[in-house]
């Protein structure tokens, strides 16, 4: 599980990466330092991607809260 600070002090590498944190959902941190919130699931035996929001406009907090309604939804 991801803590706030870890999500603060992600830096920007030579490639894209993630951080996952729970229940499909990961921080994607691109090259450039961007921050993205992303949900994998799957629904109709198809794995999909779920864009959530870009930190720090949607914090931890509020991504975990969307990750629960979007879940809730499937």
């Amino acid at each position: 599980m991801l803590s706030d600070m870890q999500v603060r002090k992600a830096a920007a590498k030579d490639k894209d990466y993630k951080l996952t944190d729970e229940k499909g959902m990961y921080l994607l941190v691109a090259k450039t330092g961007s921050k993205y919130w992303r949900l994998n699931y799957s629904y109709g035996q198809k794995r999909k991607t779920l864009a959530i929001g870009v930190y720090p406009e949607v914090s931890l907090k509020e991504a975990r809260e969307k990750r629960d309604a979007a879940k809730a939804l499937l």
